[in-house]
């Protein structure tokens, strides 16, 4: 009995060891690239302990905002989680499973709409600087007069050059620079119509929020000045549609300050990870100034960057 005992007893500490190993290689931010027919889009998704038993969880998709994870189960290295819909019209939830091999995630999602797609994901980059940035000559990126240095991302440009205003008078694409950056301090100011919603995509990759609402319609990291779905703004400086705003933002790795309206509503924040609708999750990577005008108008001016040296 006593020999039984100790097998079972062996075999349940070799279980838990193999689990606890699992476990450590999973845990941490990755970087999702998703294989979708004829484009690849970009995903996150982040993995941590809960207590002692659970591991829980962030995922954030193609687009919408970062959405927890109640439970990621894991079994004989395979991992999996559910998560509800979001801004899909489908009702299904969104089914994900994945494994470790080699240094990177590998897995597949059954889309809300029944679609299953193949994804790859790598370890995302700590990017901690070590100095503090010495900053070069700024640069202008909007001249004014036309669209030079900006491309559109998709096959409908509606941006047009107005009295000096870079405008978005109805839906349709976005816009991004045709440079790239890394570290950099950006300035730009806005104005949107009542019900606007838009948004500046840091690096391509991180949006800081334009949007008319209500104080308590949307959740605090999605209202204006918050990076959306991350971190929500200290307190609101907006002075509401119609009017010409500014934001100042400054970004340094993963940490990012943001003075809107001369206000500092972030301060030296981390952003976890890419928000949706970022070009890429390559985060390791340089990346453009991107303006969402695929929602509703809106109307930018005197955007100026300094990069870091």
């Amino acid at each position: 009995m006593k020999t039984a005992f100790l097998i079972i007893s062996l075999a349940l500490a070799g279980i838990a060891v193999r689990a606890q190993g699992d476990t450590t290689a999973l845990l941490g931010r990755w970087d999702i690239t998703v294989h979708a027919p004829g484009r690849d889009f970009p995903s996150w998704l982040e993995v941590c302990k809960s207590g002692s038993r659970y591991i829980v969880g962030r995922f954030v998709g193609g687009g919408g905002s970062s959405r927890p994870i109640s439970r990621v189960d894991l079994e004989n290295g395979k991992m999996r989680f559910s998560i509800p819909p979001q801004w899909d019209s489908e009702d299904r939830n969104l089914d994900v499973e994945g494994s470790i091999r080699g240094d990177s995630l590998v897995g597949s999602m059954v889309m809300p709409s029944g679609e299953t797609l193949n994804w790859v994901g790598y370890r995302a980059p700590a990017l901690r600087r070590q100095d503090e940035p010495v900053w070069g000559k700024p640069i202008t990126l909007f001249n004014g007069k036309d669209l030079s240095g900006w491309h559109a991302t998709g096959k409908t440009d509606q941006w047009v050059v107005e009295g000096g205003i870079l405008r978005s008078p109805r839906p349709g694409t976005n816009i991004v620079t045709d440079q790239k950056f890394t570290d950099f301090k950006l300035h730009i100011e806005f104005r949107y119509p009542r019900a606007g919603n838009s948004g500046v995509y840091l690096r391509g990759r991180y949006e800081v929020q334009i949007e008319d609402e209500e104080s308590g319609v949307v959740a605090p990291n999605e209202v204006i000045s918050s990076v959306y779905g991350f971190l929500p703004p200290l307190e609101q400086a907006s002075k509401g549609p119609g009017v010409w705003q500014t934001y100042d933002i400054m970004l340094v790795g993963r940490l990012v300050t943001i003075v809107f309206n001369g206000r500092t509503v972030i301060c030296r924040s981390e952003i976890p990870g890419i928000t949706g609708g970022a070009l890429d999750s390559h985060e390791g990577e340089p990346g453009p100034i991107f303006l969402q005008g695929d929602h509703r108008a809106i109307e930018y001016r005197n955007i100026i960057l300094t990069p870091a040296k």
